[in-house]
């Protein structure tokens, strides 16, 4: 998609728009196409399946970037130090999608695999299958890997797999925007879905309402993504550079580097996007800082002044155990 179209569209969907009342009609005609799915899985007419082992949902009911992934970065290494097995199934999106699972690798290609599953075979040390179909990817890793439990990168609205737990991510500073289902809105499903969700966590500590978890995502050290020399974000302060995203919602990582002291210049594309070399040709010698989730695909095109920026999830105090507790009734239930 354009990026000049994606950003209209953003903006149209998180402000309260004369427009929106016109194509009111279309978002409720989705709204009833999303209820009647449901409720056909509801009574068996499209069939659900469930797999011998918990299945933790980690997912969104807005289009765009919540902070998905470096939350499944997030349990991966936590029920890991719990000393369970644990594989990660994900769509693969804007990879090469094909009806059979892909196991990704660390090299596996990002134009194959999508982004994001490389970023989570990245830093993830489990098994990382990819399928547009969730069943298929599940059954793919079961049947090669012994593993205790699955987390799936986004697939709440796939509800042919059966979940276990169901963990929705909101952005703290976006929230729902408009507060309407596509296409007059960010929604994949309305607000009262998440009463159904057993976690809700806020990307942000802020907007934070009673019930929700609260989220931060941190960067400390940006790397060179042709040395690999590591260097403090700090110490960028009082020099220009340029800052590439090409996330759900490029502006929240650009607010954490203008909060951190950078004096930026901001190149937003749309999420996913297939960067070519001659795009991060800016015409000057300046630093470029992107997302890691960028850096992956711009990898064998990068020199000695481009960067990348590793995040980590953080949670607030006892989510983990809240997590566990039910995990383990699951398994034992």
């Amino acid at each position: 998609m354009n990026k000049y179209l994606s950003a209209w569209i953003q903006s149209f969907w998180y402000k309260e728009m004369y427009l929106s009342s016109f194509f009111m009609p279309l978002s409720m005609i989705y709204l009833d196409i999303m209820r009647l799915r449901r409720f056909l899985y509801r009574i068996g007419i499209y069939k659900s399946v469930r797999l011998p082992v918990p299945v933790i949902i980690v997912g969104n009911i807005t289009v765009g970037g919540t902070g998905k992934t470096p939350l499944v970065i997030y349990l991966v290494e936590f029920l890991q130090r719990q000393g369970l097995k644990v594989g990660v199934i994900s769509r693969g999106y804007q990879g090469e999608e094909k009806p059979e699972p892909r196991l990704v690798s660390v090299k596996s290609d990002p134009a194959l695999v999508g982004d994001e599953a490389l970023l989570l075979a990245k830093h993830c040390a489990c098994p990382v299958v990819v399928c547009a179909d969730r069943v298929a990817a599940g059954r793919h890793l079961l049947l090669n890997t012994p593993v205790d439990v699955l987390i799936s990168d986004d697939g709440m609205q796939h509800y042919a797999l059966q979940r276990d737990i169901e963990i929705a991510v909101v952005d703290g500073s976006r929230r729902f925007g408009n507060g309407y289902c596509l296409p007059v809105g960010p929604l994949r499903e309305p607000q009262e879905r998440l009463q159904e969700v057993d976690f809700v966590v806020v990307n942000g500590d802020k907007n934070i309402e009673p019930g929700e978890w609260s989220m931060r995502c941190l960067g400390i050290d940006c790397i060179n993504m042709q040395n690999g020399e590591i260097r403090p974000l700090a110490s960028f302060r009082g020099q220009e550079l340029h800052a590439v995203a090409a996330i759900g919602h490029p502006q929240r990582f650009f607010r954490q580097l203008q909060q951190a002291g950078l004096n930026i210049k901001a190149h937003p594309f749309p999420d996913h996007h297939a960067f070519t070399q001659e795009e991060l040709r800016f015409g000057d010698q300046l630093p470029i800082l992107m997302t890691e989730k960028d850096a992956v695909k711009c990898q064998r095109f990068a020199n000695a002044q481009t960067w990348y920026l590793p995040i980590k999830a953080e949670l607030e105090s006892g989510f983990t155990t809240e997590l566990l507790t039910l995990l383990t009734r699951k398994q034992h239930g």
